[in-house]
């Protein structure tokens, strides 16, 4: 019995050594991220199961569980269906395709693997971005009984857009064309004269069966005019340098860690570089410099810390020093601007115009964004620049955005981390779309603001009574210029210096050339947000007179003004009242289709949800809403 006891702890002192021998091993196995990408039915999800499959990298059960599926939901017959292991939504099962971005990882005796699955439909663009976003190589796979499509077009674009230097063209389901090798080269030709204006360093394409298995894991004698690497193959030895290692120490504030009144940390990743104990930095945007005392990780003291790595750092002095702010190398910071030229691929069903404000988040900052101007928007096919002023779902063009305060950033070509960000919906908090920093606007570094002597407190004072904007919206026919104008002639006698704004009077001058669609709206009130600031700077109290339909508008013109500043005033009709009235007949010519995009009729009015004052013209006269108005000055 002893000398059986001695053998079995022997045996389970050998497996403990093995196991602890692997996972050493294993730890010293560098990353590979890559992404599937392609149109819809190029076999994506079944190349990444086979993948999984051959490496025998699934379980005795999930394989049992698999064969069941492929029974109830797949597509081959009695053949396993190898999608159904990443495809792992009912919906997409459903319908036999990727919806959502599917993560796996998996590692061979080479190296580690994490792959993003993601959809291939046009619909869900937004979702291949998130998945591209992280990636080192792209494997861009083309049914070779299709060829080149327009999504594989697109999702080549973006993946050149994102900085995947390194590219596989996987020509799938060879065996659908009796894996012919006049087809391959033709796609392959096709592909790399489409290519040339990408900006990849390397395209490696590979012949594959994905169903069969043909190319992925081991070579086939079917296609013996290949001699190129099997798709595994490549993946474990392609060279990706980690360039992030090599850049400059770039530190995201995330929290500032105060546990006690003794310690004083801030904690985030290390997104580019590394740093030491003693090393000086500077902290932008203030600029200020101090030297790093400690490293910390959870208990532990580290000397450094390289990208990757969440830390916390602690600094031999104290700074004002916020979530948002940015640790850098003194001797090697980045740029801080406020106005970015930028590529975007915008996601959201509500199209991006010139003038509309959004939460900008990019890295740990959130601030304030407005698209300043449409450059121009791509034709995927053939690159062509076509000018417009708005993007829609899924297309992505080259826009500026101004924000309302200073960042550090870097260019995305330099850092992803420090020039990757996304744009939020201010009311839904959805997000509608992801963009790259190119660079900073010129503009931007060479303009300055100047201090006067004599400012808006001065001429306040002079003018004897603080400065507003009384913000008139409604619909055209609620009766907004006509209490606009009585409002003001009861505050000239009061002896107070006012100026109206009225939208039609505006359009003959400073916005003639504003037409009226939604993009043009949004245009006519920026601009006139920006005056009226002018003038409550000059001391006055402006009265606009504007439709300005849409919330976000309203919204951004009130965050120019101090607290106090800007009194919205919602001079509410019903909209047969408003017809009724119809004191100019445009209700009618917009009834006839005389007058596209006419708010109430086929553009729609965003109400105001807690505007200061509320008039209902259909329930009091002007007098009384007058007086109303009056009651709150």
């Amino acid at each position: 019995m002893s000398k059986i006891m001695m053998q079995s702890n022997t045996q389970k002192i050998e497996i403990q050594q093995r196991v602890t021998t692997y996972i050493a091993e294993q730890s010293k196995l560098d990353l590979l991220r890559f992404i599937t990408c392609g149109s819809v039915d190029d076999g994506k999800s079944t190349l990444i199961g086979r993948i999984l499959y051959e490496a025998q990298l699934i379980f005795e059960d999930q394989v049992s569980a698999l064969k069941n599926d492929s029974k109830k939901h797949g597509t081959q017959g009695d053949d396993i269906d190898f999608a159904l292991l990443v495809d792992g939504l009912a919906a997409e099962r459903e319908q036999g395709i990727t919806i959502d971005v599917a993560y796996r990882f998996f590692n061979t005796d080479h190296r580690k693997f994490i792959v993003a699955d993601t959809p291939g439909h046009e619909q869900y663009t937004r979702n291949m971005v998130t998945g591209a976003s992280t990636a080192d190589v792209a494997i861009i796979l083309v049914d070779a009984s299709q060829g080149i499509l327009t999504q594989t077009r697109r999702h080549s674009f973006i993946v050149s857009l994102l900085g995947i230097k390194h590219v596989v063209l996987a020509v799938n389901k060879m065996d659908l064309v009796d894996y012919s090798q006049s087809v391959f080269d033709a796609i392959v030709e096709d592909y790399k004269i489409f290519a040339t204006e990408l900006s990849f360093e390397s395209i490696t394409a590979i012949p594959l069966s994905a169903l069969k298995g043909d190319n992925v894991i081991k070579r086939s004698e079917i296609t013996g005019w290949y001699s190129g690497p099997t798709l595994m193959g490549y993946l474990e030895t392609v060279e990706v340098g980690h360039v992030q290692l090599q850049h400059p120490f770039r530190f995201p504030v995330q929290w500032v860690n105060r546990p006690d009144a003794t310690f004083r940390g801030y904690s985030g990743s290390v997104v580019a570089g590394s740093i030491e104990k003693g090393q000086q930095i500077r902290v932008l945007p203030s600029g200020e410099v101090a030297r790093v005392e400690d490293i910390v990780l959870y208990k532990s003291s580290l000397e450094k810390a390289s990208a990757g790595q969440a830390v916390t750092i602690t600094l031999d002095h104290e700074i004002d020093i916020s979530r948002g702010d940015v640790l850098v190398a003194a001797d090697n910071p980045c740029e801080v601007s406020d106005q970015f030229e930028t590529s975007m691929v915008w996601m959201d069903l509500e199209p991006g115009f010139i003038g509309r404000s959004y939460i900008m988040r990019i890295g740990t900052q959130r601030v304030n964004a407005t698209i300043t101007d449409i450059k121009f928007k791509y034709n995927i096919n053939t690159f062509e620049q076509l000018s417009t002023r708005s993007l829609g779902t899924n297309e992505i063009g080259e826009l500026t955005l101004s924000l309302d305060k200073e960042i550090p950033f870097e260019s995305y070509k330099a850092c992803k981390a420090m020039g990757a960000f996304v744009l939020i919906d201010r009311y839904s908090h959805a997000t509608v779309g992801a963009g790259m920093i190119n660079f900073s606007l010129r503009r931007a570094q060479n303009v300055h603001r100047q201090a006067l002597v004599v400012d808006k407190k001065a001429r306040a004072k002079l003018n004897g009574h603080p400065p507003r904007v009384l913000w008139f919206t409604g619909l055209s026919g609620s009766g907004k210029s006509t209490i606009a104008n009585a409002v003001e002639q009861e505050l000239h006698k009061k002896g107070i210096r006012t100026y109206i704004l009225d939208g039609d009077n505006v359009r003959h001058g400073l916005n003639k050339d504003v037409g009226f669609t939604d993009a043009d709206r949004i245009e006519n009130i920026r601009r006139i947000a920006e005056v009226s600031k002018l003038m409550v700077d000059a001391g006055l109290v402006v009265l606009t007179s504007f439709i300005s339909p849409f919330r976000s508008e309203r919204d951004m013109a009130r965050s120019l003004f101090e607290p106090g500043e800007f009194v919205e005033i919602y001079v509410d009709v019903p909209l047969e009242v408003a017809e009724q009235r119809d004191p100019k007949g445009l209700y009618k010519k917009a009834r006839r289709g005389e007058l596209p995009n006419f708010t109430g009729i086929d553009s729609a009015y965003e109400a105001p949800d807690n505007a200061e004052i509320e008039v209902a013209t259909g329930e009091l006269s002007i007098e009384e809403g007058v007086a109303k108005i009056l009651k709150y000055l």
